[in-house]
């Protein structure tokens, strides 16, 4: 007998096999609700809508930090990117490396915010940053009035205080009030082509490559957590579902191979087949692995991030935040 349970996820091609049923979750139907991360990360930490859902990886170590998750992840990752094209500065700020950033007021749209926590650890790691004297102004980046998700207890040595409500982070750049912004969304106006933003790196391409080379990180932005109280009235779920969402990965794999293979380029793209071809010559087949042992730098490195930044009260381990039948499945 089935039992139904409810899968909040984006609509990603990599795990819409699963939600849309062609790729099923042996003992389960899946009903899947489609939201996007800002509108699904609070109703699932704060409500606890779903059975299932995708998750804020930082979010979700900050729960489990402080013994208020009622999830249990697995070792998938729906989201994944690289951040060194995230930080954006004021052309005339005088910020011409990384460490200028150090004593400058920059923009981030929430302290705890996945992308800002690899962003601090990637300027920290790989550009010698000290992410504690950047004073930290929080907002959203083109619109007025976000604020952090979860409460926060950052020690005083920590500058960090909102922008006004009537204004985005985009505004007070262009103002002149802060000096750069570490942001998930590309500022408007620089969109718009406004000549006083510009990208923190000159290269970026070249610097994430030369990151994944150095360090073999492809930084996970959210995982899929399943309800603790689900998982333990059904403990075949987490490996089921792991083991249908890898297949359904593999799948995707095999489309757009396919897709690069054809003799006319069906996608609007025009060097798609060569940038696969380029990503896999640099990362692998397996570019966008799931499990423990192919994930396991990027995993620790977001472990210790977590704690470093005053996040986790105590430095989490792999075993503590993966069901355990999952640690040792292989992600192919």
């Amino acid at each position: 007998m089935t039992k139904t349970v409810t899968f909040a996820c984006w609509d990603y091609d990599r795990v819409l096999p699963v939600l849309e049923g062609k790729v099923p979750v042996p003992g389960f139907e899946i009903a899947p609700v489609i939201l996007k991360p800002s509108d699904l990360f609070p109703r699932t930490l704060r409500n606890q809508e779903f059975d299932i859902s995708e998750l804020s990886f930082s979010s979700y170590l900050y729960q489990c930090s402080q013994g208020t998750s009622q999830y249990i992840a697995i070792p998938v990752s729906t989201s994944r990117a690289f951040r060194h094209s995230c930080v954006y500065v004021r052309a005339d700020a005088g910020i011409n490396s990384p460490k200028d950033l150090e004593g400058r007021k920059v923009g981030i749209p929430e302290y705890q915010m996945t992308l800002v926590v690899w962003a601090r650890g990637m300027l920290q790691d790989e550009y010698g940053v000290d992410f504690k004297k950047m004073k930290y102004r929080t907002g959203a980046t083109n619109y007025a009035g976000l604020k952090e998700r979860l409460p926060l207890k950052l020690p005083d040595d920590i500058d960090i205080k909102p922008i006004p409500s009537d204004k985005s982070t985009s505004d007070m750049l262009l103002e002149g009030k802060l000096d750069a912004i570490i942001s998930p969304n590309t500022p408007d106006p620089f969109v718009e082509g406004n000549p006083k933003i510009k990208y923190l790196l000159d290269d970026i391409p070249a610097a994430e490559e030369a990151y994944f080379k150095n360090t073999g990180i492809f930084p996970i932005m959210h995982t899929v957590v399943i309800k603790k109280s689900v998982a333990e009235e059904n403990p075949e779920l987490a490996v089921n579902l792991f083991n249908a969402l890898v297949e359904a990965k593999q799948q995707t794999y095999k489309r757009l191979q396919t897709l690069a293979d054809l003799p006319a380029i069906k996608i609007t793209l025009p060097w798609y087949p060569a940038e696969l071809a380029r990503t896999k010559s640099i990362m692998g087949e397996d570019y966008w692995a799931y499990g423990i042992e192919k994930n396991r730098n990027a995993i620790e490195s977001m472990l210790r991030y977590s704690h470093e930044q005053y996040l986790s009260k105590e430095p989490l381990k792999i075993e503590d935040i993966f069901v355990k039948e999952t640690l040792d499945l292989a992600g192919v």
